[in-house]
């Protein structure tokens, strides 16, 4: 009698932590995958205290929603594309384009902090078009699915595009960004003349892993509960987001740029996407560069990369 209570506590008592954590795990999901409307800086591991770290190990990250925070300094045409919420972006154009590149941001980001690279590709005779996802600057909702619905929101600027006769048309996504490109090209039909893909992750669940680490905070089972979790809460199987696999659906020319010193994505993650691009790729890496900051130290470089690889004399 005495051992069959023994069996119930220990069984109630693994029950309950077992909830708990799954609670717990929810919560961090839906903090990672949700915007708040907050003056409140966004959480930058790198820069935490010990106490600090604890503390978002605990309660989650602080996800302010991304505000644009500049424009660009030559004329251009905020317009409004149509994905499961009205998407807010900007159109330079040039006289006697190339082409259209479109540019899509990284987790976090907003199309502002894609003027820098616009006005370099602007500069190689190419119409521009920013784009901010879905909860970003301008445009609608308050989440990101880390690039699994953002797929969505690229097809929505590439048929835009195509409706409107460009037939010339380049994507340029960063980190969550490129994720979602390979969505599209996968799952939506997407077929650009070619793709420019920044330090793409390899899957949703090691994009968790590096979130988790850069806090100290173990990746097992803390991770595969949060990509579980945050799949169910929007959705769709955490688990089957893998850009690495997307690639495979990805025949036209393709670029991929990475810097060496990335806290966040591994050296194995971009070779495992550039591996399974199925057309004429190109690896381009910068030794001293951290995650996408590549135009910091890496400018001429940058440029010079892109030219070669679009064939701008």
């Amino acid at each position: 009698m005495q051992r069959n209570r023994f069996w119930k506590r220990l069984a109630w008592t693994v029950a309950v932590l077992f909830l708990l954590l799954n609670l717990f795990c929810a919560w961090h999901a839906w903090k990672f995958t949700h915007f708040t409307h907050t003056t409140a800086p966004r959480t930058n591991p790198n820069r935490l205290s010990t106490l600090g770290k604890l503390k978002t190990v605990v309660l989650g990250v602080d996800n302010p929603r991304p505000v644009n925070n500049s424009v660009p300094s030559v004329p251009y045409e905020t317009i409004t594309l149509h994905s499961d919420f009205p998407l807010e972006a900007w159109l330079v154009r040039v006289p006697r384009a190339r082409g259209t590149v479109v540019l899509f941001h990284g987790y976090s980001g907003k199309k502002s902090s894609m003027i820098d690279r616009a006005m370099i590709i602007r500069d190689m005779g190419f119409n521009t078009l920013l784009v901010d996802f879905r909860g970003s600057g301008g445009s609608g909702g308050n989440y990101t699915t880390v690039g699994f619905q953002e797929g969505r929101d690229v097809k929505a600027a590439y048929d835009y595009l195509r409706k409107s006769g460009e037939k010339n048309i380049w994507l340029l996504g960063t980190s969550l960004g490129a994720a979602a490109v390979l969505k599209a090209v996968k799952d939506g039909g997407v077929e650009p003349r070619g793709l420019i893909l920044e330090a793409p992750f390899a899957t949703l669940y090691e994009a968790t892993c590096a979130r988790f680490r850069a806090v100290g905070a173990p990746e097992v089972p803390l991770a595969g509960l949060v990509v579980f979790w945050g799949g169910a809460i929007h959705g769709f199987w955490g688990f089957g987001h893998r850009p690495m696999t997307d690639a495979r659906s990805a025949k036209m020319p393709a670029m991929v740029i990475y810097g060496e010193k990335d806290e966040r994505v591994g050296r194995w993650e971009i070779d495992a996407v550039f591996k399974n691009l199925g057309g004429e790729k190109r690896l381009v890496t910068f030794p001293e560069a951290g995650h996408v900051n590549f135009l910091s130290r890496y400018r001429p470089e940058w440029t010079a990369a892109l030219r070669e690889f679009m064939k701008v004399e």
